[in-house]
This record gives C-alpha cells, sequence and structure tokens, in this order.
C-alpha cells in the first residue's frame, strides 16, 4: 500500500517527516521594510495573516537579483510588533481630546525619553513619531522583540521544528536552496498537522485521549485584566508578560472572554486609536460585533476547557477558534489556568524524549511564553 508523502505508521513517525512538506504551494507574503508601520499592519489585515517576513530592497538591490536574498530579510512583523508600537508611541502622546496638545508635545519634546536603556533605534521611532513622520516598518520589526527572523532548510524535520516551538517561537520560515521562502511554519500549523494525522502516529493518538491533568498541563498563573480597565492596560499586560492574549474577568473572577493580539488590528483599522481607552468590556463586545460582521455569521467562540479535558479536545478547541491559548476553569467558571499552543508543543516534544527547560521570563527567543 503507498502512503502520502511524509506520512507513515511507524511510531514516533512523525519526528522524521520533512518540515518543507506541510509548507507545500503556500503563497508567501512579505513586507517592503520601507512601508510604514500602519500600512504595513494592513497588509496582515487584507491578507487575514498575523506575520510576515520583512526585506531590505536596497540589500535587494545591491544584489542584482529577482530573489529575495536571505540576507535581505531584517526581521518579521506581527501584531506583537504592532502592541510594541502602539504602547511605545502612545506612552509618548497625549490622551484623546487633549485640549492643550500642542503644550503636551512641546513639553514632551524637551524632556527625556521614558526608560535609560532606550537603544537609539527606539528613541528614533519615538523622535519620529512625535514629529509626525511615517516609521518605516523595519524598524518596527520584532520590536515586540519575540518574533526574531528564524529560518529551517526543506530537508530540516518537524521534530526540529517543535523544539524550537517549544521554546516560545512562533514561526519559522522553511528556505528553499536559492535562498527563498518556500513556506513559514507556524505553530498552529504543526498542531494542525499532527492533530488531523494522529491516527498515522501511535504514541500521539494515546497522548490525545490523556486528561491535562494528566499530562500536568492547565494550572498556571492567569494574565487578566478587569472589564472595566481600559484596552491599553491589556496591551500593556500582554507586552509585559510576553503572552498573546489576556482573559477579560467580570465580577467574581468570572471570564468574560479575552483579548489577543490579533484584535489589535480592530484598532488599526481606519486610524481608531480611540479604541484604546475604552474598556476592554466595550472592546471585546466591539470585536465580537465585527468578527460577525466580517465573517458573515455570528462568531462567539468558547475560549474555555477544564482539567478534565482531553488533551485532543483542547487542540481541536484552539484550532476551532484559531486561538493560541484556551483557559482553564474551575467548576464556578472561574479562571485557573492557561494552555497555550506553546504550552502544546513543549508536549509534544517531550512525548518524544526532547527535554524542553521550563521557560523564565521574556528576555530571549528561547525563554518566552507565547
Amino acid at each position: 500500500m503507498a502512503h502520502r508523502e511524509g506520512i507513515t505508521t511507524e511510531t514516533h513517525d512523525w519526528t522524521m517527516v520533512k518540515a518543507s512538506s506541510i509548507v507545500k504551494d503556500q503563497k508567501v507574503i512579505t513586507i517592503e521594510g520601507s512601508l510604514p508601520v500602519e500600512e504595513a499592519c494592513n497588509v496582515l489585515i487584507n491578507n487575514n495573516i498575523s506575520s510576515a517576513p520583512v526585506y531590505d530592497a536596497q540589500v535587494k538591490e545591491a544584489n542584482h537579483s529577482a530573489i529575495i536574498h536571505p540576507r535581505s530579510y531584517v526581521g518579521m512583523f506581527d501584531y506583537g510588533d504592532v502592541i510594541a508600537y502602539i504602547l511605545l508611541v502612545l506612552q509618548n502622546m497625549p490622551p484623546p481630546g487633549e485640549d492643550d496638545e500642542e503644550e503636551f508635545l512641546e513639553q514632551r519634546e524637551q524632556k527625556p525619553l521614558a526608560g535609560e536603556n532606550l537603544t537609539f533605534e527606539i528613541k528614533d521611532i519615538v523622535r519620529r513619531a512625535l514629529q509626525g513622520e511615517e516609521i518605516p516598518v523595519k524598524l518596527a520589526s520584532d520590536l515586540s522583540q519575540k518574533n526574531p527572523f528564524y529560518s529551517i532548510l526543506p530537508e530540516a524535520t518537524l521534530l526540529s521544528a517543535v523544539e524550537e516551538f517549544a521554546y516560545g517561537t512562533h514561526r519559522v520560515c522553511v528556505l528553499n536552496p536559492d535562498g527563498s521562502i518556500k513556506g513559514i511554519l507556524s505553530q498552529s500549523t504543526v498542531a494542525r498537522y499532527i492533530y488531523d494525522n494522529q491516527r498515522h502516529f501511535p504514541d500521539i493518538e494515546i497522548m490525545m485521549n490523556k486528561t491535562l491533568r494528566q499530562l500536568g498541563l492547565g494550572e498556571s498563573d492567569v494574565i487578566a485584566v478587569n472589564a472595566d480597565s481600559p484596552v491599553l492596560d491589556a496591551l500593556s499586560l500582554m507586552s509585559k508578560h510576553g503572552v498573546s492574549s489576556v482573559a477579560v474577568l467580570g465580577h467574581m473572577g468570572i471570564i468574560l472572554g479575552n483579548i489577543s493580539m490579533t484584535d489589535v488590528k480592530h484598532v488599526m483599522k481606519s486610524y481608531r486609536h480611540q479604541l484604546l481607552w475604552k474598556t476592554c468590556f466595550q472592546f471585546v463586545s466591539l470585536v465580537r460585533t465585527e468578527q460577525g460582521i466580517d465573517d458573515g455569521q455570528d462568531r462567539l467562540p468558547v475560549f474555555d476547557v477544564r482539567l478534565d479535558t482531553t488533551f485532543g479536545f483542547a487542540i481541536a478547541k484552539l484550532l476551532a477558534t484559531k486561538s493560541h491559548r484556551v483557559w482553564v476553569l474551575d467548576e464556578r467558571e472561574r479562571a485557573i489556568g492557561v494552555v497555550s499552543i506553546t504550552d502544546v508543543m513543549r508536549a509534544i516534544a517531550s512525548s518524544a524524549g526532547v527535554e524542553v527547560k521550563p521557560h523564565r521570563g521574556k528576555s530571549a527567543s528561547r525563554n518566552s511564553s507565547p
């Protein structure tokens, strides 16, 4: 019996599947580095993607080649960078409706920038923003320090990618032999592949039927914001803790929803920065309404599971809601933990015998939670 490429029925054979086989026929969207941040964000929105490689056209021209050389790529740009950019710029700008805006800006230009350890590049971004200049996206790529440009060769195995993902890397670029990008492999793409093909991998199938409790998942600190807090507080929490979403809590700690990195696109659409001063509950309601309009249906995904939920069901919910994390609730509907897509990658890597050290903080790409 013939098998599809990359699929066999041997135990642990998923570890030897070539990463390149999962990104076949993928259309890769790239962003030219001189494009303003707002326009680069529109590229993500219009193509319904969360990240794209940024290249420097000047380096490309110097190589006199139609192919973008690997050295031309200056980083990745994602919604985490958009949030970092918004926080960086807006903390140095007056709130909307400020009567003495000109006086505020004059005073702000005379003051040193917040934080003594700001790099020259970050100071340059703030100065340009204060002067009303457009900020090229190549200055803002990986501004969050969470989304570096990682690349692997086509013959790299799925296990090598999963191991990288287990340390918090969100995506890696699979390069062609000529240096061009064949495709972008994300944590979610790998989770989808392994989930859909679990019947070919007995060890994975057994693991899918275990509960979160049995796998030691789901009991962790919940990073949350109160429903009446401004949206800026939610973005600040995401940036501070290096996470892709925060829970929105109501009375008695009941979870009302969540705000994720990708939700920032609703702020960037038509430059509606005033939304950042709305309450988190107002913002969640707006996002749900606009998702219904965009999708042509009322889309209200439920982002919660229980400790006795199976690993497979938790992954299915992550994939169905296109979320990077699901909240674990107790019998009182209170959030007691979270299962992130990085936790999923870490568990899968561990099942293949990879020892993944616990992550602490977010100072380095290998030490961060998604």
